[in-house]
């Protein structure tokens, strides 16, 4: 089996790019994925997220269009030859980075179109023409609908982390984007996992794929460090500040599963000296590109983030991922601490468990196939947050633990009546005397009341109280009754 880049049959500007890049020797995806892509076979690959899947599949690629470059200004003669499709923005925008450095010496062309972008910029680059064309499923079919870009010459589709876009509800749009495209393809379909709904897809459009399975299905890199800490809801925050400061963590993705928590995590943890920003789905494109690159570039410490930076993102070098919740999805899980301990490198992983978290624990337990044992970590109490409730008193809080119940009521009991101290206070007067003061009947119940004595007498039918209405003349006389026995 290959293991070095030399000994690739490579054209000289493809191996000259990825030599300045730093690559040497292959990982296990690489040395098996590229040689199939070469000879042009459908591909379903399956990987550890972090192994180098990118160029697995980019590489194969551009080496075949080669004979396809050329340096005419023509758009008609840079057809999209190439499709690569991803499910997440970000994950989008770093595919077709490393695509243009490792083309950078040749005369193809690639972008890339995702949503929350302006499309007029993305359009003019569509009209010059591209051979690679990186994108993300909705904003392609917006281009695809307003006629920016054609696919009838598309030779090449890859499906990167399928299993994210079946989550998320892209299949219809898949269904809908291969429609477009030639029958006669190479197909490639990469995905940290599989999934029952992964191998329809597969069977559905790809012709006879070679299966490449370097590791175990939904394994973790065995060079991460992983610890499971039980920790209640309110000490989450203060944990993951001591444990940053005890192990001297310089970065790190601390997960959460909601937006609003990730917006409040990241505040709370700016106001408390750190330097830390949010990532999420409410944000907009501008603003997550500015995160991560912020975080890359080491002008922050702490990207707190939903699992839309879980899949596929390649930062070098992140010492450490803390799952502040722990992920509704057990197959997030492996993607989330993939992020830290990649290419080889060693990496630390702490999840918060807490008493609602035991199935989504057990869930990941039974994905990985490893049992984990749940750690006790001691808080400093000089250092507790304002509030603190002991056990017993979170346990009744939260309606879990029965002896932390019988503790506060035994402490309940024990506690001696304390004296009031203040002092008794006055009756207030009664504002109206007459309102307390008892019934008393009258002394003459015959009496004539008040108002009847100093009222007119009656003339006629009507009371004297009663004012009558004036008289107006009548405008028709009224007809003369009809006799009916004549």
């Amino acid at each position: 089996m290959t293991q070095s880049f030399s000994e690739l049959q490579l054209s000289p500007n493809l191996a000259r790019a990825i030599g300045e890049m730093g690559y040497e020797s292959m990982t296990p995806i690489q040395a098996q994925a590229i040689p199939v892509v070469l000879q042009g076979r459908d591909v379903m690959g399956a990987a550890q997220t972090g192994t180098g899947k990118t160029a697995a599949f980019s590489l194969p690629l551009l080496q075949r269009m080669l004979k396809h470059e050329n340096a005419s200004t023509s758009p008609a003669r840079h057809p999209v030859r190439a499709l690569v499709l991803l499910p997440t923005r970000e994950l989008a925008d770093q595919v077709a980075d490393q695509i243009k450095q490792y083309a950078k010496y040749t005369q193809l062309r690639s972008t890339v179109v995702f949503g929350g972008m302006d499309m007029k910029p993305q359009t003019l680059e569509l009209k010059k023409g591209v051979e690679v064309l990186v994108a993300t499923p909705g904003r392609l079919l917006d281009h695809i609908e307003a006629k920016n870009c054609v696919l009838n010459q598309v030779e090449y589709v890859v499906l990167d982390e399928a299993d994210r876009m079946l989550d998320i509800g892209f299949l219809p749009d898949l269904q809908r984007i291969l429609s477009y495209l030639p029958k006669t393809r190479t197909t490639l379909l990469f995905s940290a996992t599989f999934s029952p709904e992964i191998k329809r897809l597969a069977s559905s459009y790809l012709q006879d794929p070679i299966t490449i399975e370097v590791a175990r299905s939904n394994a973790t890199a065995s060079t991460v460090e992983q610890h499971f800490y039980r920790v209640d809801d309110d000490d989450k925050r203060q944990t993951l500040k001591q444990i940053v400061k005890e192990r001297g963590v310089t970065q790190a993705f601390v997960f959460v599963n909601s937006k609003l928590g990730c917006a409040r995590l990241a505040r709370s943890l700016e106001r408390e000296g750190l330097k830390t920003t949010a990532l999420h789905g409410d944000k907009s494109q501008d603003e997550r590109l500015k995160a991560l690159d912020a975080f890359k570039q080491g002008q922050v410490d702490l990207l707190v983030c939903t699992d839309v930076a879980a899949r596929g993102l390649d930062i070098k070098d992140v010492p450490a991922v803390f799952n502040f919740d722990i992920p509704f999805n057990a197959e997030d899980y492996v993607h989330r601490i993939g992020r830290t301990g990649r290419a080889g490198a060693s990496g630390l992983a702490v999840s918060f468990v807490s008493g609602k978290d035991t199935r989504l624990m057990a869930d990941i337990e039974k994905l990985i196939g490893k049992k984990f044992e749940l750690e006790a970590l001691e808080l400093e109490a000089d250092k507790r947050p304002a509030g603190h409730f002991n056990d017993g008193q979170r346990a009744w809080r939260s309606g879990g633990d029965d002896e932390g119940r019988r503790e506060i009521r035994q402490a309940r009991e024990s506690r001696e009546p304390r004296e009031d101290r203040r002092p008794a206070r006055a009756p207030r007067p009664p504002a109206d005397p007459l309102f307390d003061r008892p019934y008393e009947a009258s002394t003459a119940p015959d009496a004539v009341p008040e108002w009847e004595s100093t009222a007119k007498p009656a003339s006629g039918r009507l009371s004297p109280n009663i004012k009558t209405r004036k008289k107006l003349p009548a405008l028709f006389k009224a007809a003369a009754p009809v006799d009916n026995e004549s």
